[in-house]
């Protein structure tokens, strides 16, 4: 499967499309939304992602049981709306935001929330939309925003498989199969032990997509096996530094932790490779070290070799080890000494 986000392209097979979610970690600061921008750039991000919602179009301002958080969530006893109107991203800093990001060599997009919000980013030429796990029941607005011919991002943390089919299905059903599926937990943060990092290649195959992971656990562990199952895509919540807090800060990243799982992802990149059974130039001068046919106890002519006077050992200038049971029984033609490489000049016919 082949298509591009900005200028990232899926056909660079061995290379993970890494994003940095920037989420509610400005604190309600442009300052310092536009210097987290640059420090994930600085941290290695290959992308920034926003999200593109206000309170009143995500909720209700409502103070009824239905709109208090109980889940034994970190945002537990906070309104919907209250919550809502501390983390979101002011719409009128996303053309400022997109700007900064393509400074720095950044693929700028967003999780939009409604209709509104993929017509603000159409307008902002966004390069693909990305849906939030909460919202991939949504299919009106999957529909909406595969419409727009763009690559779709969507997490599955709360998702069953019938709600994947149908998100799957509404953007092929307005011709957009541009589809990521990305692996989430939707527990902030998310332990470990629920990573079920071993559905990502079934994403893959079963959907036939490309597959990846949104990440909500600590540390970089969970991102370096996703690299090894076959993930395309990762993406962490990240954080300039999280002593200022934030809805989500407590399990953002920051640029240091930031930048050593783009090293980690970088490496177990190339350290996964290709299948290549060709004995290379290396292995070829390493052979020297390995087994072969030594006389190990000094043989006269006519002697018969036995697996008292040969033996195979290090380094590898004999005969090859297969050839043991072989010249067991042969009489030797000449004297051989002890450390001799076993040949089969020495031997009669």
């Amino acid at each position: 499967m082949s298509f591009s986000i900005g200028s990232f392209s899926f056909e660079q097979k061995n290379r993970v499309f890494i994003i940095a979610e920037l989420s509610a970690n400005h604190n309600g600061s442009l300052e310092t939304a536009t210097e987290t921008i640059k420090a994930a750039k600085r941290a290695g991000a290959d992308a920034i992602k926003l999200q593109t919602y206000t309170p009143d179009t995500i909720t209700l301002d409502c103070k009824t049981s239905d709109f208090i958080i109980g889940q034994g969530t970190i945002w537990d006893g906070n309104y919907l709306y209250d919550l809502y109107k501390e983390a979101y991203t002011p719409w009128e800093w996303h053309a400022q935001l997109f700007e900064v990001a393509k400074a720095e060599g950044l693929i700028c997009f967003s999780s939009p929330f409604d209709k509104s919000a993929i017509d603000l980013l159409e307008n902002l030429n966004t390069p693909a939309y990305k849906i939030a796990s909460f919202e991939i029941t949504d299919i009106p607005l999957i529909e909406y925003a595969a419409s727009k011919g763009k690559p779709m991002l969507i997490s599955t943390g709360i998702a069953g498989l019938e709600d994947i089919e149908l998100a799957v299905e509404a953007c092929r059903k307005v011709g957009n199969n541009q589809i990521i599926l990305l692996k989430c937990t939707s527990s902030y943060p998310a332990p470990i032990e629920n990573a079920n990092m071993l559905m990502i290649p079934d994403l893959a195959s079963r959907f036939k997509v490309i597959a990846g992971l949104s990440d909500h656990t600590m540390g970089i562990t969970v991102p370096i096996v996703s690299v090894t199952l076959g993930a395309r895509v990762i993406e962490k919540h990240f954080i300039i530094d999280r002593s200022i807090g934030g809805p989500d800060a407590s399990f953002s990243m920051n640029e240091e932790e930031f930048t050593q799982m783009v090293k980690a992802v970088r490496e177990t990149e190339v350290a996964l490779g290709k299948v290549d059974y060709t004995i290379t130039e290396g292995m070829i001068k390493s052979r020297v070290f390995s087994r072969s046919l030594y006389v190990v106890e000094d043989i006269n002519t006519g002697d018969k070799i036995t697996e008292q006077n040969v033996r195979s050992i290090r380094p590898g200038y004999g005969l090859h080890p297969k050839y043991f049971k072989e010249i067991i029984g042969r009489k030797a033609k000449t004297d051989i000494k002890r450390g001799t490489a076993l040949k089969w000049d020495f031997l009669d016919d």
